[in-house]
């Protein structure tokens, strides 16, 4: 593990580190190989850490691959950062990424380490931990647009690679973003359940007058935003006979409690709401639950969104929703956790190159601006890649998952 150039800390500051984060861990081996395509040309202003690996130790992509040559991950490791710990959403990412790691294809440490409450003060404390015990690498999962970038920043000071996964900061602020899909992409995806519910129900979408609300964590956090400003254009454009209940949106913060009560509220203030949109892991089964400790079930209002199977899977067989949907959160969190590693190893990464993981597949990196309109890319180690695709559940394979 690299040498980590970090200010000592004063001790109350370390003191204040070791609250709001716990951790587990697992190791394992990798062999990576890539094939670069051409070079994006170079953004007025590059990604962070681009320097975190020493001329000595730099392997970059392109020889990596024409030589086929398997770079050394074996010492490196990895902080894996959720925006909450306790979620089904981020804890089936770290089992997968654990056991991706246990594998011997792979070779580095993945410290999981974050908080019960989705705060910014807590996921700094963690950005810090990681500064403190030399991390090669963060992962990170934001639970707001901006207000971790100088942590980030800070840690790439340090010369620690800096990722993100799940929910982005400030392009600038990090290196490589692994993503479950554009906002176009998600936005349709929750359209799409929601049709699908509509129709199990009886009604019309295309025709029926439809009213519904937004229900999930907060108006801070990049991702959900993102995706709904995209669902709603695709309303007003495709279905001018929807119409919001409420002309604000609810926010439960990723509280599973909050979530329930939330969904009771909704419940209370508009008894004929049609469809509840819930694109938020701990917001859906929230929801869910109010609706069933109402007496209700999907007859009387549509809630869809995003969930593990396991968290709907009982609501799905009583009947009190159609269905839900995510992505492999496995997937997403080992791509995110390999690349950190990759780029610790002093490997190179340029929009277009492609990159084989093991266990997993080939990823492509794409331009910042799919996913933030109008955002540069780096020249260099800056990025997104996407995952390949993303599934309903419902009735007929939500129990084919177990995650």
């Amino acid at each position: 593990m690299k040498k980590v150039i970090a200010l000592v800390l004063s001790l109350g500051m370390v003191v204040s580190l070791l609250a709001g984060c716990g951790a587990s861990s697992d190791s394992a081996t990798s062999e990576p190989a890539s094939a670069p395509a051409e070079e994006a040309a170079p953004a007025e202003e590059a990604a962070p850490a681009e320097d975190a690996a020493s001329a000595e130790e730099a392997a970059p992509a392109e020889e990596a691959a024409a030589t086929g040559e398997t770079p050394d991950l074996s010492d490196k490791l990895v902080y894996f950062i959720p925006k909450v710990t306790g979620n089904s959403f981020f804890e089936s990412a770290n089992d997968g990424s654990q056991a991706f790691a246990a594998d011997p294809s792979w070779g580095f440490t993945i410290q999981y380490e974050g908080s019960p409450n989705a705060d910014v003060t807590d996921q700094i404390t963690c950005i810090n931990n990681a500064i403190n015990a030399g991390a090669d690498a963060i992962v990170l999962s934001a639970v707001d647009a901006t207000g971790l970038d100088a942590a980030m920043k800070e840690a790439a000071d340090a010369g620690i690679v800096v990722c993100t996964w799940d929910s982005d900061i400030t392009t600038s602020a990090r290196q490589i973003m692994v993503s479950q899909g554009s906002p176009k992409q998600l936005g349709d995806f929750l359209i799409e359940q929601a049709l699908y519910a509509l129709k199990a129900e009886g009604k019309d979408p295309e025709k029926d007058e439809i009213s519904y609300v937004w229900h999930y964590s907060n108006p801070t956090v990049t991702d959900q935003n993102s995706w709904v400003e995209s669902a709603q254009a695709t309303i007003k454009e495709k279905y001018p006979n929807w119409t919001m209940a409420s002309p604000d949106y609810f926010y439960s913060n990723q509280d599973s409690d909050q979530a329930v009560s939330t969904g009771e509220a909704i419940l209370e203030a508009y008894p004929d709401v049609d469809l509840i949109m819930c694109p938020d892991s701990t917001a859906m089964p929230g929801q869910a639950q109010a609706i069933q400790n109402k007496g209700l079930t999907k007859a009387d209002v549509c809630a869809i969104g995003f969930a593990t199977p396991n968290a709907v899977a009982d609501f799905i067989d009583n009947g009190i929703i159609d269905c839900a949907g995510l992505w492999d959160t496995a997937i997403q969190g080992g791509i995110a956790c390999y690349v950190g590693a990759y780029l610790a190893a002093g490997n190179e990464l340029h929009v277009g190159d492609k990159l084989n993981i093991p266990q997993i597949g080939e990823v492509t990196v794409v331009e910042n601006g799919e996913i933030s309109e109008g955002a540069e890319t780096g020249d260099v180690n800056n990025g997104v890649i996407f995952l390949p695709e993303r599934t309903m559940w419902t009735a007929d394979n939500v129990h084919d998952y177990n995650f």
